[in-house]
């Protein structure tokens, strides 16, 4: 299925990742199914608030769509509970506080690597001694604390949240709050640019070849630059995509699937090139991978739920 380019990667950039058992047994780091949470044993649990987060009622919403892509169908009809959602990503200062913390190891260090996309040679590759502070290496620029915070794995992200006393959203609270609770495209409204602007930090080619940077942005853009969704979070979509804690599976219960608990669905899209053009950052377009996988590309917001 061409659409599901971020899987292809997966498989193919991290199928050296096999030795993932004895590397973490070096390390005692211990791996956990999106059914499970955790708190790095040094962790000092600030105190969660809602101050910088969007309250969202809940209710019913449809789900998906039948007119995009085939990962999205067929649309469903299902109920929502409360929640709060982050405004922001997490930005590399808000993950920064989280390391000094809690002496947090990422799977990316430990690993000695992580995924990068080399624009010069159009070809994905596991960069050595790339990490969430560096993200092209040692030898490149450290990341800006006000950019979202990539080359982390769903594992770190999940570590964090449940550090700072919220945990990561499922697929459908996402796509409710991408929604606005409504039946919205994008979640601005339901054309790609608005008044001929961007919405968002997004691939502005039409293949892999000719990203143009019209928006202003190559790779990440500061959290906050482009305008908010109509439900009030900035970089809904775009930017880098985000992990969410729902194992992925079809939504066609009928086709054959045998579900992978180390798989969970991504949502969002991302600055960089995917085959679906603008249909990834729509607000039901859906990605997969495996939890300890870290990108360039992928990031992470949290939600709280809203009786707790």
């Amino acid at each position: 299925m061409k659409y599901l380019l971020s899987l292809f990667i997966v498989a193919s950039l991290f199928s050296c990742k096999n030795d993932k058992q004895t590397k973490d047994a070096q390390t005692d780091k211990h791996i956990v199914s999106p059914t499970e949470t955790v708190i790095p044993d040094q962790a000092v649990k600030p105190v969660s608030d809602t101050s910088e987060m969007v309250y969202f009622e809940g209710g019913t919403i449809t789900i998906g769509a039948n007119d995009r892509t085939p990962i999205e169908t067929p649309s469903f009809t299902t109920t929502v509970a409360p929640f709060y959602l982050d405004v922001n990503l997490v930005t590399v200062a808000d993950f920064r506080k989280f390391i000094e913390a809690t002496n947090y190891t990422t799977e990316a260090e430990n690993f000695g690597d992580s995924g990068v996309f080399n624009f010069q040679t159009l070809k994905w590759n596991l960069e050595k001694e790339v990490t969430w502070e560096y993200p092209f290496g040692p030898n490149g620029d450290k990341a800006p604390d006000n950019h979202p915070v990539t080359h982390v794995s769903w594992n770190d992200a999940n570590a964090y949240a449940n550090w700072i006393g919220k945990r990561l959203p499922t697929e459908i609270e996402w796509e409710y709050a991408a929604k606005n609770g409504e039946n919205l495209k994008y979640p601005w409204g339901n054309t790609v640019m608005v008044n001929k602007k961007f919405m968002a930090n997004v691939w502005d080619g039409k293949t892999i070849e000719d990203q143009n940077v019209l928006d202003g942005y190559l790779y990440t853009s500061p959290v906050g630059t482009f305008p908010k969704s109509k439900s009030g979070i900035y970089d809904m979509v775009g930017n880098v995509w985000q992990w969410t804690s729902s194992v992925f599976e079809p939504y066609d219960k009928a086709a054959p699937f045998q579900k992978n608990p180390q798989i969970v669905t991504t949502r969002g899209g991302s600055f960089m090139y995917d085959q679906a053009l603008e249909l990834s950052f729509t607000t039901t377009f859906r990605g997969q991978n495996t939890i300890e996988s870290s990108l360039f590309n992928t990031g992470f917001r949290c939600v709280k739920s809203a009786n707790k």
